[in-house]
C-alpha cells in the first residue's frame, strides 16, 4: 500500500491511497471518522440560569463545541472549563475557560446563547476523551473518498479543529495496526 499527500493544512488534505480495494478503504475512512478520538465536553454543571433557555439546551450547545486535543490525550483524560456571562451579551465558546494550559475551544465564536439584561449563566463544563462511537459530537471531522480505480482511492478530510487532519490519518493508522495485531494474537491461539 502507498499513501501520497495531495494537500494538507491545518483544517483539511487530501491523499491518495493506492494498492488496496473497496473494503479497506472503507473501513479506513470509517475508522478515522469513528474510531479516532478527542476531547469534547460531557457532563455540564449548571449553577446559575437565569436565562429563557433549558438547562439540556445549553449544555447540549456546549457539547458540541469543538475541543482542541493534545496528541498526548487518551480515555483517561479530562479538562474542566467554566463559563461566566451576565446579560446583555451574546455568550461565545471563546468565554469557555479551561483549566489545562494549552487546551481550548477550536473555534472562539460560536454562539452558545444570548443573554438579556440581567440574565446570567455560570457552568462548568467536563471534557472527556472518547470517539464518535459513544457520539458524533467526539467526532474529528468528516472524511470522504472516490475511487480512481479498483485499488486506488482519493481520500479528503475535514477537521472541526480538535486536530490537524494528518494526525487523524495517524490515529486511524494506529488504531488499525493495533486491532490488526489483536487479532493476529488470537488467530496464533
Amino acid at each position: 500500500m502507498k499513501l501520497t499527500i495531495l494537500s494538507s493544512d491545518e483544517t483539511s488534505a487530501s491523499f491518495r491511497l493506492e494498492g488496496t480495494n473497496f473494503s479497506f478503504a472503507n473501513a479506513f475512512r470509517r475508522t478515522m471518522m469513528n474510531a479516532v478520538g478527542c476531547l469534547a465536553i460531557d457532563k455540564v454543571t449548571f449553577y446559575e440560569n437565569s436565562s429563557a433557555m433549558f438547562d439540556e439546551y445549553i449544555a447540549h450547545r456546549i457539547g458540541l463545541i469543538p475541543i482542541r486535543t493534545p496528541k498526548d490525550y487518551g480515555e483517561d483524560d479530562e479538562v474542566v472549563f467554566s463559563l461566566s456571562a451576565e446579560g446583555p451579551v451574546t455568550v461565545l465558546s471563546k468565554e469557555l475557560v479551561s483549566t489545562s494550559k494549552g487546551i481550548g475551544v477550536a473555534n472562539d465564536n460560536i454562539p452558545i446563547i444570548k443573554l438579556a439584561e440581567g440574565q446570567k449563566l455560570k457552568v462548568d463544563g467536563k471534557a472527556i476523551f472518547s470517539n464518535a462511537m459513544k457520539s458524533s459530537k467526539f467526532q474529528p471531522g468528516l472524511v470522504t473518498y472516490k475511487a480512481v480505480d479498483d485499488n486506488t482511492f482519493e481520500f479528503y478530510i475535514e477537521t472541526y479543529g480538535q486536530m490537524p487532519p494528518i494526525d487523524i490519518v495517524h490515529r486511524a493508522l494506529g488504531i488499525i495496526s493495533s486491532e490488526l495485531k489483536d487479532v493476529h494474537k488470537e488467530v496464533k491461539k
